[in-house]
């Protein structure tokens, strides 16, 4: 499966696109009018712990590479990381992420 990077769902919901790819909470609050869209059809993955450690890992990786990241990205690629799914998404960012870690990620 697949996770949507916010700016690919928002395109999406304009375009009034039925979703059948995952979210993750950090999408949710950064545009809350996704849970009340009627043709979003799989899953919202929420924080774990786990995902706060490696999200922890990774952007200390990104500053001693001088690449340091804003946190909703940081965690979105660890949620991806920690359930193995591919980030579909706009931001060439994420990138310098999978660079430095297990990031499978698709820019479009």
């Amino acid at each position: 499966m697949s996770v949507l990077d916010t700016s690919v769902l928002i395109d999406k919901i304009k375009r009034n696109e039925e979703i059948h790819e995952n979210i993750t909470e950090i999408s949710v609050l950064e545009y809350p009018p996704i849970l009340k869209y009627q043709k979003f059809y799989d899953r919202i993955y929420y924080l774990k712990r786990l995902d706060l450690n490696l999200a922890l890992k990774i952007q200390i990786k990104l500053r001693k590479a001088g690449t340091p990241k804003p946190l909703p990205d940081v965690l979105i690629a660890s949620i991806c990381i920690n359930r193995n799914e591919e980030l579909i998404t706009k931001d060439k960012d994420f990138l310098d992420i999978a660079k430095i870690s297990n990031l499978k990620v698709r820019i479009i």
